[in-house]
């Protein structure tokens, strides 16, 4: 009786310590001033036509952005860390 008491009093106190070192590890990341990024550096100004790049379509065939020209409208869209399963 007294080895299982004491079995679960210290079963108690380590998750009692787990919960506090949690705590206090979210209290100092939540303390921490928060950054910004960098705004990305860019040659490109508001009007420019864009410049020629090639990428891949999702079949693997190479596109280029010249192909589109005068045929239809092209909008890029960035989804970071989309389907990395990161």
């Amino acid at each position: 009786m007294y080895k299982r008491l004491s079995q679960l009093l210290l079963l108690l106190l380590s998750v009692f310590i787990t919960g506090l070192a949690q705590q206090a590890a979210t209290t100092t990341q939540d303390t921490k001033p928060a950054t910004q990024p960098a705004p990305p550096k860019t040659f490109l100004k508001v009007g420019q036509p864009a410049p020629e790049f090639t990428l891949t379509d999702t079949s693997g065939k190479p596109v280029k952005l010249s192909d589109f020209k005068g045929k239809k409208n092209v909008v890029l869209a960035f989804y970071v860390l989309a389907f990395t399963g990161g």
